[in-house]
């Protein structure tokens, strides 16, 4: 398991400086937000090693934004940095990425999560189910996570993503190309990488059968 985090300068601008600064003393709410919903998977993940035989959860990953990012998407927001608005607005501050062995570990592992009843589920966008139109697949909640500070407690949001390796394995590069190429892209191009996203799905389903029929075939032995 990895910890992925980026550092970037602040605005030149003063008075977004300033602001930054003071929602920076609240980072450790977000950071305390990934622990709480990284620990909770472990646990989930160790409990099928014990009952099942089988990790759904290859690796995960983290990810707390950047405040220069905070400040660029509370610009285009049309909106004033401020510790209470960037609160207000922002729900990906603080992010999990996790990556499954297989399809069916995805809905287990999301499932068995907003099940808890200290989560809170706040949006869910299933593009396994309805990709998006370049073929990018995977499972996005935004949840609530309870953080106990000293004199009070604050629901905090993160944005979880949940995909298989392969899938992940196409966003990753997916996502280089497309820095690469300034996203301007031919057509040409573009269906290629969907063809190559819709190959990757059937090769995630049949990993998903092969595994089901080993298993299988396990528990009849026994």
């Amino acid at each position: 398991m990895q910890i992925n985090s980026t550092e970037a300068p602040f605005s030149e601008d003063l008075d977004i400086n300033g602001n930054l600064k003071e929602f920076l003393l609240q980072q450790q709410i977000y950071r305390a937000a990934i622990k709480e919903i990284k620990t909770k998977l472990e646990i989930l993940d160790e409990e099928f090693q014990a009952r099942y035989d089988h990790n759904p959860i290859h690796h995960m990953e983290y990810r707390l934004k950047a405040p220069q990012s905070i400040a660029e998407k509370m610009q285009k927001k049309g909106l004033e940095i401020t510790p209470e608005n960037i609160r207000k607005n922002l729900t990906d501050i603080a992010g999990v990425r996790v990556i499954c062995n297989y399809l069916n570990d995805i809905n287990h592992i999301a499932n068995l999560l907003v099940r808890q009843d200290d989560i809170t589920l706040v949006r869910k966008n299933d593009y396994i189910a309805e990709p998006k139109k370049n073929g990018y697949r995977s499972l996005h909640l935004i949840v609530l996570v309870p953080i106990f500070l000293a004199e009070r407690t604050e629901s905090v949001p993160v944005e979880i993503q949940i995909r298989t390796i392969a899938m992940d394995f196409w966003a990753s590069l997916e996502h280089q190309l497309k820095y690469k190429g300034h996203s301007d892209m031919s057509e040409g191009l573009r269906e290629r990488l969907k063809y190559c996203a819709e190959s990757i799905t059937r090769l995630d389903e049949e990993m998903q059968m092969i595994y089901e029929e080993i298993t299988s075939d396990d528990c009849e032995q026994k």
